[in-house]
Formats: C-alpha cells, structure tokens, sequence
C-alpha cells in the first residue's frame, strides 16, 4: 500500500512517511493509492472484538508495519483508558443507533485515533531512522487538542504544540487543554477561531525557511490533525465495528445497507466513513449534518464551495468550522484522482474563497445527504430525545439527531441507521443544561457537571473528575500572526 499526494506533485510513499509527514511537500494530502477491499465475509467479522477488527482493517493500509508492531500499536492504544470494555458500544434510542466514540480519556471521538497515533508515530520513526525530535503541530476547534495533548505528552522523542481558538471552546474542552501536564507540551490560545489557527498550523508546514531552522535545530513537523493520513485510518474501523455489531445483535442481515449519519465540521469523520464504504463496507447513505456553519450543507446541495460567510459561534463548537480540510480527499476521489482540477479548486479556495465543482462531480454528490440544525432545533433534540427514552446527547449528536430526523422526514427511508454520537454530554453541560433545566443557567459548567450526574444518574466520566481543581499549566496567548514565534519560544530556536 503506498499513498500520494491529492495534488499530484509527490512520489509514492509509505504509510510510515505519509504518517511521519503528516501533509505532503505540495500542500496536499496523502491518500491511499487505491482502497483496499474487505475479504472476509460479516459473518467472520461479527466475531471479533473491537481490537482485532483495528488490526484487520489497518493492517490492510499500515502494510510497511510488522504484525507485532501492528498490535503492539492496538494494544497500547485500546486499552483500560476507554472506561466502556467495548471501546465503542453501540445504543439504540429514539429510533437509530448511536455508536458512542466518547468512552476514552478526553471524552470525544477524537480519542478513538489520537490513542494510537503516538504509537504509530513512534514505530514510523523508527522504521525511518528518523533521529530528529518530532514536534506535533496542532490545530483544534475544541476536542483534537486535548485528545492529541492526552496522546503525545510525555512520549520520548516528541514535542507537541496546541492553538485552540481563545473564545471558541467550552469551558470544559479550555480546562482540559490548559491544565495539560507534560514538560514536552504547550498549548497556546489564539486571538481568533479555529479556520485562523488551521490556516496558520498549514501556512508553517508549507513555510520552507522555518522548517530548515527546525531541521538545523534537529526538530521535525508533523500532525495529529486528521490531515495525518495515520489519524484518519484509524477512525474507518468504528464504522466496521458498528455493522458487524448490528449484524451480530441480529439487527441488520449480512449485505443490507445501513445509513450513517455525522456532525461534521473538518468533514475527517465522515470521510472514514466514506472510506469504510469504499471498503466494501454496505452503507447506502452518507448523512452531513452541519450546524449554523454549514458551508458543507450547501456545498453538497449545490455543488459550491464558499467560505465567504460569517462565521458562527455555536452551541456546538467543534463544527464551527469554513474550512474543511478533508473535503479535500473527497473531491480528489470523486473527481475521478484528478489532481490537476484539485490543485485548480485548492488555489481558487486559497484566492476566492470558493469554487465550484463540475457536473460529474455533482453526479457522485448524491451519495451525499447534507443538512444543518440551528442552535434552537440542537436544544429540541436534546429534549426530544431525552423525553422519549431517557437518552441525553451532547450538542453535536443532537445536531446529528435533528437532521437525521430531517432526512427521514424527507425521503421516508426507514433504513438502519447509525449516528456517531462524537461527545459526552459532560463535555458541553451549559447547552445541555439549557435543554434539560438540571442546573440554575448562574452556576459554573463544574457545578452542572455535578448536577448532571446526580440528575440523570451518570457517572462522571474519569476524564474530567476533579478538573476544576487542576492547576492551570499553559497560559499563552497570541494573535494568528504570531503562531511562529510562539513555536520559537517553546523550541528555544
């Protein structure tokens, strides 16, 4: 298996350059030369647990990888830190499935390949002969920056750097991130939101004289953003997992199709699951739900791209995002691999802020749902749900949930559906306070955190017990400008 640039101007290379790389030399991003087929029947696979259906699927794409090395990676990755033994259970309420990926430390799906990424970094390293320290570049809207920080802190050989948007996350995902422990970490609030910060995290990889500074310093960039082909492999797995699961509850047969439904902003997690179609995986519809930043809605509704909008601070913060990295990915696959009319479309964006697919690109569009909840229609989700089965989302599902409801309103397909249900509602109590009156709106997100759980009879999880009583670490702040030198401070360059 080698992987190649969407834009074309690139040499193959392995899954443990791409991996180490993160993005590629020409601005793109590596893609698997082809997509490996699933060659075991489901009824091989329902028999698995969660941990050898990781080593079947990225074995299939981390190729340069020993089998020992492989599940050394799984083991170490999907182990006692995900407090659910299934890793990823899968929940039948108010009429579809939700594959719950918030069961690890930072209580968001972006555990479910941040866990294994340090793993996989380190033995690419190594494969590499790589003797330079590798610094991890980061950008997030709220969740990859704790989940990578959890990953890559205190890992031998590796620095990691975080830029969360200052007035863009909850106060949940801020604490976590601010009270991060590590000598080898450093997390650095932005005086902007999150498009600034992965638009100044792209501009340093591409910045060739500061990367010949690291080199001469003997650092290294690479990412844990899912433009790293190594955070994006790992996330087609849950989407198997989810279907043998139905098949082995007897809820699905072997071949019916299934709909999958994602909230999106970085479109990273449901490009997995169009990767795990790819596969072979029987999945019919691809459903988009977007919030009030629903620049992906459109773009699948009409075919245009256009970020030139106002952006939207949400009740649902890690989708407020115009700039969707991985549709890049998509548009070079439906585009037939044609890298030349992606560099074309990627220049556009860079310059206009928009662009325009052509016909036969609207064509495979179709495969596509897209659809958008307002901050009102996330709360009556909430409440919808809760009402009817005692179920309690966080904002994100629940803007998943209201379009999921759209859809089949729409078409009136009945099919089996999955949501990927990405946060606990922990994570973001403030707006689910606001759909379930658990808490006086006056008392602190770690008070209703409390209230929460007494409420509704959950447990904390473990990931945020006590947090509010953590030191605070990280205190930097700059402006987008001044991303660099704030790396230059922590490099001592």
């Amino acid at each position: 298996m080698f992987y190649k640039s969407t834009r074309g101007n690139e040499n193959l290379v392995t899954a443990s350059e791409a991996i180490i790389r993160g993005i590629a030399e020409d601005g793109g991003l590596f893609v698997p030369e082809l997509f490996p087929k699933i060659d075991k029947t489901f009824d091989e696979l329902k028999n698995l647990n969660y941990k050898e259906l990781a080593f079947y699927v990225l074995s299939k794409y981390f190729d340069d990888f020993s089998a020992e090395e492989l599940k050394a990676c799984i083991e170490g990755a999907y182990d006692e830190k995900f407090e659910d033994p299934a890793i990823a259970p899968l929940k039948y309420s108010a009429g579809a499935y939700f594959l719950e990926l918030f069961h690890g430390k930072t209580l968001a799906f972006k555990d479910m390949a941040l866990s294994i990424l340090p793993y996989l970094v380190k033995i690419a390293a190594k494969r590499l002969d790589i003797n330079k320290e590798i610094v991890i570049l980061t950008a997030t809207s709220g969740d990859t920056g704790k989940a990578a920080l959890e990953g890559f802190a205190k890992v031998k050989g590796t620095k990691i750097v975080v830029f969360y948007p200052k007035e863009g996350v909850s106060e949940i995902q801020k604490r976590q991130m601010i009270t991060q422990e590590g000598e080898n970490t450093f997390v650095v609030g932005i005086e902007g939101n999150f498009d600034d910060a992965q638009n100044g995290v792209k501009t340093i990889f591409g910045d060739s004289d500061f990367n010949k500074l690291l080199d001469e310093n003997g650092y290294m960039l690479s990412s844990a953003n899912s433009i790293n082909i190594g955070r994006l492999i790992p996330q087609i797995v849950y989407y198997v997992y989810a279907y043998v699961t139905l098949l082995k509850d007897e809820k699905v047969k072997a071949g019916e199709k299934i709909n999958v439904v994602v909230p999106t902003g970085n479109f990273g997690n449901i490009l997995a699951a169009f990767y795990a179609k790819n596969m072979g995986l029987p999945i019919d519809k691809l459903i988009c739900a977007s919030n009030e930043n629903k620049v992906l809605t459109d773009f699948i509704n009409t075919g245009v791209y256009d970020k030139n909008r106002d952006f939207v601070i949400t009740n649902s913060p890690s989708m407020d995002i115009l700039i969707s990295s991985n549709l890049e990915r998509f548009l070079y696959e439906i585009s037939g691999k044609n890298s030349d009319f992606i560099n074309e479309l990627m220049e556009q964006l860079r310059t206009e802020g928009r662009y325009e697919i052509n016909s036969e690109m609207k064509e495979r569009l179709e495969e596509l749902y897209g659809g958008f909840a307002t901050e009102e229609e996330t709360i009556e989700a909430i409440k919808e749900v809760y009402a009817s089965s005692k179920y309690v989302l966080d904002t994100h599902t629940a803007v998943a949930y209201n379009v999921f409801r759209k859809y089949v309103s729409t078409t009136k397909d009945d099919a089996v559906t999955v949501i990927a249900s990405t946060a606990s509602p922990f994570k973001f109590p403030r707006s689910v306070n606001e759909a379930l009156s658990f808490e006086d709106s006056k008392a602190s997100d770690f008070e209703m955190v409390e209230k929460l759980s007494k409420e509704f009879n959950i447990r904390i999880p473990k990931g945020i017990d006590n947090l509010e009583s953590k030191p605070i670490i990280h205190t930097t702040t700059c402006d987008k400008e001044n991303m660099k030198n704030v790396i230059e401070e922590f490099l001592k360059l």
